[in-house]
């Protein structure tokens, strides 16, 4: 739905009041909303929290240009006529970003550098993660592919032992990447996110939920 030019997501549930909520890290407007309400009250709704929306939704964007640029180091610059953040010159069915609208996007590319610099610092942990993870998990991938993603840090087919790993990782804090592998080579007992999945997740990596939060914080390249 559009309500004066701004995207909102709606979803109606079987509850008595409406809830309006940001979604990180790209400022998604999401509304849940009784199944019988009126849309023109959704619509008055979120007109008369105009100003709240645009407040929180401008300090998202601080926040996701802050994790930008400390991600990438020295290796960005301003992207004329983008108007946020871009580099320099010319990338998982599973943990996802949480961004399915893109309100304020940055407008990214990837440099040869980066790509290298990104595989460089992933291959150079996975030995030591995958010694250290394959015991207590009890399973391996058989393969680990480095990609660029859009939307999502990384995903696993269990079928077959793949885990694919968004190359992103390899600019961001170790913990991150640790904590995505954890998550995926989880995947290779568990398929979804039910209560299997989340109990060996607590068993294996304790702080998890908080690393994921952390993690959902940071904008996708």
């Amino acid at each position: 739905m559009k309500i004066d030019g701004l995207e909102v997501q709606v979803v109606r549930k079987p509850i008595k009041n409406m809830y309006l909520r940001i979604k990180p890290p790209n400022g998604v407007v999401m509304i849940s909303a009784p199944r019988r309400m009126a849309e023109q009250t959704i619509i008055d709704f979120v007109r008369d929290r105009g100003p709240w929306i645009d407040n929180h939704r401008r300090r998202m964007a601080l926040a996701r240009e802050r994790s930008v640029i400390g991600s990438l180091g020295d290796s960005w610059q301003r992207g004329a006529g983008h108007g946020g953040v871009g580099l320099a010159s010319g990338g998982f069915d599973g943990v996802n970003n949480g961004s399915s609208v893109a309100t304020d996007n940055a407008a990214l590319t990837w440099t040869k550098e980066l790509r290298e610099r990104a595989s460089a610092n992933i291959n150079a942990q996975l030995p030591a993660l995958l010694a250290k993870w394959g015991p207590i998990v009890g399973r391996t991938p058989t393969h680990i592919t480095l990609r660029v993603m859009t939307s999502r840090w990384g995903s696993c087919t269990p079928r077959t032992g793949r885990v694919r790993l968004n190359l992103q990782l390899g600019l961001m804090e170790p913990q991150f990447l640790e904590y995505v592998l954890v998550h995926e080579m989880t995947h290779l007992w568990e398929s979804g996110h039910g209560t299997g999945f989340q109990r060996r997740m607590t068993t294996y990596l304790p702080n998890w939920k908080a690393l994921r939060r952390d993690l959902n914080r940071r904008v996708v390249l």
